[in-house]
Parts: C-alpha cells; sequence; structure tokens
C-alpha cells in the first residue's frame, strides 16, 4: 500500500491567563488553551492523525504530559519531530484537512498565518495543509465556550 490515511482529534479547555496558540500562532483572546505544553489543539491533531496513519500510536506516548520536559513545550517543535519519525518510516505528507471547533475568538482572519506556520515547519507546500473552523452553535463544551476542540485528517505516501 502507497498510501496511509489517519485521523486526529483533540480538546483543551479554556482558561484565563494563558495565550492562546493555535497552528503555532499566538490568538489574541482573553483565555487561552489549558495544557501541559503550550495546548496548541490544532497542531496536537494534526500529530495524532500524522502517528495514527501508521499505527505509530499518539502524542501521549511520545510526548507523555507526565513528563517535565515537555512542560510548556513549543508544539510546533513536537510537531518537528513527529514529521521527522513519519519521514524514517519512508513516508511523507500528502496533505492535511482539518477543522477548528470554537465559537470564539474568529478564526477565519488567522487561518493564512496558521497554514504558512504549519507548512513551513512540516516542510510541506501551502496548498498541502486545510484548515477550516466552525463554531458548535452554542452546544456542548466547545458551544459553551468552555474549549476548543480541531479534527485532523493526514494522508501520508510512501517515499
Amino acid at each position: 500500500m502507497n498510501i496511509r490515511i489517519g485521523n486526529g482529534y483533540d480538546i483543551h479547555r479554556l482558561v484565563e491567563g494563558r495565550p492562546l496558540i493555535l497552528g503555532g500562532i499566538e490568538i489574541p483572546h482573553t483565555m487561552g488553551l489549558l495544557g501541559h505544553s503550550d495546548a496548541d489543539v490544532l497542531t496536537h491533531a494534526i500529530m495524532d492523525a500524522m502517528l495514527g496513519a501508521l499505527s505509530l500510536g499518539d502524542i501521549g506516548h511520545y510526548f507523555a504530559p507526565s513528563d517535565p520536559q515537555w512542560k510548556g513545550a513549543n508544539s510546533l517543535i513536537l510537531l518537528q519531530q513527529v514529521n521527522q519519525l513519519v519521514r524514517s518510516h519512508g513516508w511523507r505528507i500528502g496533505n492535511i484537512d482539518s477543522v477548528i471547533i470554537a465559537e470564539r475568538p474568529k478564526m477565519k482572519p488567522h487561518i493564512k498565518k496558521m497554514q504558512e506556520t504549519l507548512a513551513e515547519t512540516l516542510q510541506i507546500d501551502l496548498d498541502q495543509i486545510g484548515i477550516k473552523a466552525t463554531t458548535n452553535e452554542q452546544l456542548g463544551p466547545t458551544g459553551r465556550e468552555e474549549g476548543i476542540a480541531v479534527y485532523a485528517v493526514t494522508l501520508l505516501v510512501k517515499e
């Protein structure tokens, strides 16, 4: 088989006193995501999708939240490591598609910069990474603005 597909999901609670980091960029907001690292749910979902495509487990296996070395870690550095792992197995990214679920802040003004940052980090073309955003119509934890969630799908191609 010359292609593999993986999906990823992540959700983190919104809290005061933390920066909101998505796709490696800081987005102005009154709250940020709570987590052991920078809590970048977009980057985390993408990493899980990449790992899942090759049955390599999930990000908790490689970057355990109980491990102090990952406290406050920049998720782009973790993404680079996952990308290197994928490439060491003889695979490369065909494309990534993702959707951010958040009531606020509005994501549209930030999507292009997220794409650019992630494409540069992964050393892929801009058109290989899709990022969309939607609300949850005020339903569930994301709808009540308790958190932000992301779904991601990644297609890997055998080198």
